[in-house]
């Protein structure tokens, strides 16, 4: 299994980041959803209980993000942090 979240570049010679890919997400209520949302812009999730939309913002975005964040931290100060496990998607 692959885990991964993309930042796509506008074009290939394009080096800011202009959308988060997720591709394939399995995490609770989410069966295969692709998505991309847009960076730098305010990005609202609606849906009725129970959709997946929890489980999107915290058990995917949060846990990827604090994972790669954690990741940039020295060997030292990463065995004092528990990390999250990886969220279960594609890319």
């Amino acid at each position: 299994m692959t885990t991964q979240i993309e930042h796509t570049p506008a074009t290939a010679d394009d080096s800011l980041d202009e959308s988060i890919r997720i591709r394939g997400a399995r995490v609770h209520n989410l069966k295969n959803v692709d998505l991309d949302i847009p960076r730098d812009q305010l990005v609202v999730m609606t849906g009725p209980s129970g959709s997946g939309k929890s489980s999107l913002a915290f058990d995917t975005l949060y846990a990827e993000g604090q994972r790669q964040y954690i990741e940039s931290l020295s060997p030292h100060a990463r065995q004092f942090i528990t990390q999250m496990q990886r969220p279960d998607v594609d890319s």
